[in-house]
């Protein structure tokens, strides 16, 4: 059912070459000749269309989520899998924060003491921890306890995230596990923690600790539709820069959670009262701010790219039941050109 690539070309032909396939689908050439050219070429990875829509590279878990569990000795009160998360979130100065700028992220940028990219994209190297426990000290908090997938989602060290995901069927497919998606200010607390740290790991960026900061390629929208199609398995294939979950022991939160920034950008439910609900946080293996705090407020809910993933979220004591099977059994078949 898995499309087997061809490996022994190599990426490096396959991603050379697919900018002109895409110029030649522009010209008129059809999606059958292009499908051809691509398999000749190969990809660099194999691909698996998951319920028919997503995508998601074949890979195996290293360790089952009982032996991750034990491991990681952050489970508390959650489900398997889970980690537990408890403490108080420093609130933004401002209630109307997304309009006046008065909020945490602001005054964090006021502690910057090295930019890599004062604008977009919009990087920081280093913050003074000093300054920021001083400024924050005295900033409301608000009480937070509940419970968040350790892994993106299907929540499994050593596999690859579910791609090509819309905050819609996030929220199905969280339901489907007895769960549902995080809101935006459960997502950042578990990545920040009691101290609001800019990064999860600290004050420092550090591109070693965390898949970020990788060199930005350009995309071709209109060879990722259909989605499900093979030009689409083959855009995704030549834009990835992804890891598997877990496989970056730095890339941890406070409570242990891991994978938040960069990687894949995550879908959140908007804390935010009267706004859509369609937030993504966490940032992508790109050049692009990857902390804590920031988010993205520009998509709505049927948006579909090909970094975008989620993480589940319960109440703790919940203990979620499974509704619907996202194993090999339940995976769609590739498209018929691939067969």
């Amino acid at each position: 059912m898995a499309f087997r690539v061809l490996l022994g070309l190599g990426l490096t032909a396959g991603v050379a070459s697919f900018g002109g396939f895409v110029g030649q689908a522009a010209r008129g050439s059809t999606s059958a000749s292009i499908t051809q050219a691509m398999v000749q070429q190969g990809l660099g990875h194999e691909w698996r269309l998951r319920e028919g829509k997503h995508w998601q590279i074949v890979s195996s878990p290293s360790e089952s989520q009982e032996s991750t569990d034990a491991a990681e000795g952050t489970r508390g009160a959650c489900g398997a899998g889970m980690v537990e998360v408890k403490g108080a979130l420093k609130l933004d100065p401002s209630s109307n924060s997304y309009y006046d700028h008065n909020s945490v992220e602001e005054l964090q940028k006021t502690t910057c003491t090295k930019w890599i990219n004062k604008e977009y994209p919009e990087r920081c190297a280093e913050f003074d921890r000093t300054k920021w426990v001083s400024i924050s000290k005295d900033l409301a908090t608000k009480p937070m306890s509940f419970c968040m997938d350790r892994f993106e989602y299907p929540n499994q060290k050593g596999v690859y995230p579910w791609i090509m995901v819309n905050w819609y069927e996030a929220v199905d497919l969280c339901a489907g596990e007895g769960k549902r998606i995080c809101d935006e200010q459960e997502w950042t607390f578990a990545c920040e923690g009691d101290e609001a740290m800019p990064y999860p790991y600290g004050y420092s960026r550090d591109a070693t600790a965390c898949d970020i900061d990788q060199h930005w390629r350009p995309f071709h929208e209109s060879a990722m539709r259909p989605r499900d199609g093979a030009t689409a398995m083959a855009e995704v294939d030549r834009l990835w820069q992804g890891v598997t979950s877990g496989s970056q022991p730095r890339c941890k939160s406070p409570f242990g959670v891991y994978d938040m920034t960069g990687n894949v950008d995550e879908w959140t439910r908007s804390s935010h009262e009267g706004e859509r609900p369609s937030i993504l946080k966490g940032g992508y293996w790109g050049p692009v701010r990857t902390r804590c705090r920031p988010a993205t407020r520009s998509h709505d809910e049927n948006h579909i790219f090909y970094q975008e993933g989620f993480r589940c979220c319960t109440d703790p004591g919940v203990i979620p039941v499974r509704k619907s099977s996202s194993d090999d059994s339940s995976r769609a078949p590739l498209p018929e050109q691939l067969r």
